[in-house]
């Protein structure tokens, strides 16, 4: 390994194509140098352009880059005999012992295979982040002068991370290990009732990496398309991220009654898809996932007060909530690539537009009405509604679903 003296706040660069694992490789090393500054790209030829315009400290190369290969990025590092030599970081799927044998006279810091050990990873960035003993601590972002709480909300729409998490993913994930690894049906069961880690583990099965077939919809298929270990890193790396759980009780409890709402028309549509003999898991994603623009906001307002901003909770909260709530689950499903036959669930929600409605859409639409009665209201108005008689649902059946 190779130690060098770093100065006060390196400067590392990330060479990752797949968009997922590069926002996770960037979370597990702001969680050791949190004062680092990152320059992330998709493809070798942008990594060896901005390896000749500035003076990095750490590179992090995936050797499956598009175009230039992460093992010519390193030749062409090693070729300008830098010393001492630069830290070089390369990763790869490929295991076999050819391969290691081919990097090996190229001198990387470490050769880490894929999917990552995220505990290997972090002791490595701490050897090669950290003198021994060594500890960075960072403090938030305050706010630009002058910014408004209604200015910082539309800018944070498209850059919002999503939703808070809402389970302990480190005590899923350890659930679900066993002495043959990770049991991906228990994790299933662990995890599947969290909107954000339901809508990143879809994210990311439909990127370009995982792409080779049907678009995911469900958190089982995201499961087995992205493996076990690249899911668990995943799902581990949401915790990493700042914000990644409210700790402001106020807002904590905004969040507890929206990912309620989401819990009862997730299992609302899968009740009545079951009954109707239709794609039960889908529509109940669909249902988790409907309130992840409210709870993306909820985590934003917690960013906003971290910064320094001031928040009249009750009416400032219920304002930001009505103004962007809709518009930051929109940009989030849009960024995210969700595919579009969820988006159209997740919409049917909401309100059902003209022309013809599938079953599914009608499903989740009669789901969304049955999780906002309140005890006091009338099942029986519901039973005679549009939605109801589309699908043939009555009032005894409407009855049963409640009482469960």
């Amino acid at each position: 390994m190779t130690v060098v003296n770093l100065p006060a706040v390196p400067r590392v660069l990330i060479a990752e194509a797949d968009p997922w694992s590069r926002d996770m490789l960037k979370e597990v090393l702001l969680n050791v140098r949190c004062d680092a500054r990152l320059d992330l790209c998709a493809d070798g030829q942008q990594a060896l352009e901005l390896l000749a315009a500035n003076p990095y400290d750490l590179v992090i190369v995936d050797w499956e880059l598009p175009g230039v290969d992460g093992l010519n990025v390193l030749r062409s590092v090693r070729q300008r005999k830098r010393n001492p030599p630069l830290p070089f970081i390369l990763m790869s799927s490929r295991s076999d012992s050819a391969s290691v044998r081919e990097a090996l006279p190229l001198a990387p810091a470490a050769y880490l295979t894929k999917p990552l050990n995220m505990e290997s990873l972090t002791h490595r960035l701490q050897d090669l982040l950290l003198a021994a003993g060594e500890e960075v601590s960072c403090e938030v972002p305050t706010l630009a002068p002058g910014m408004t709480l209604s200015v910082y909300l539309e800018r944070r729409r498209e850059l919002a991370e999503g939703a808070p998490l809402m389970t302990d993913v480190q005590l899923a994930v350890k659930r679900s290990l066993n002495p043959d690894g990770l049991d991906l049906t228990a994790l299933e069961d662990e995890i599947r009732i969290d909107p954000q880690v339901t809508a990143v583990l879809i994210a990311a099965a439909n990127s370009a990496a995982h792409h080779n077939g049907a678009a995911v919809q469900t958190v089982s298929q995201a499961l087995h398309r992205l493996g076990t270990g690249q899911s668990m890193n995943l799902i581990l790396g949401l915790a990493l991220k700042r914000s990644a759980r409210l700790s402001d009780p106020y807002l904590s409890d905004y969040a507890e009654r929206y990912w309620d709402l989401s819990l009862h028309t997730a299992e609302y549509a899968r009740t009545l898809a079951r009954l109707l003999d239709l794609d039960q898991a889908r529509c109940y994603c669909a249902g988790m996932l409907h309130c992840l623009g409210d709870l993306a906001l909820l985590r934003c307002l917690q960013e906003w007060k971290q910064a320094g901003g001031e928040l009249d909770e009750q009416e400032a909260v219920g304002e930001a909530l009505a103004q962007f709530g809709a518009a930051y689950g929109s940009a989030l499903r849009t960024r995210w690539r969700l595919p579009l036959e969820l988006r159209e669930l997740i919409a049917a929600v909401y309100q059902l537009g003209g022309g013809v409605y599938s079953r599914e859409a009608l499903v989740m639409n009669m789901a969304a009405q049955m999780a906002r009665l309140t005890e006091h209201d009338g099942i029986e108005e519901l039973a005679k509604s549009r939605t109801a008689r589309l699908l043939k649902i009555g009032l005894p059946e409407l009855m049963r679903m409640r009482k469960k």
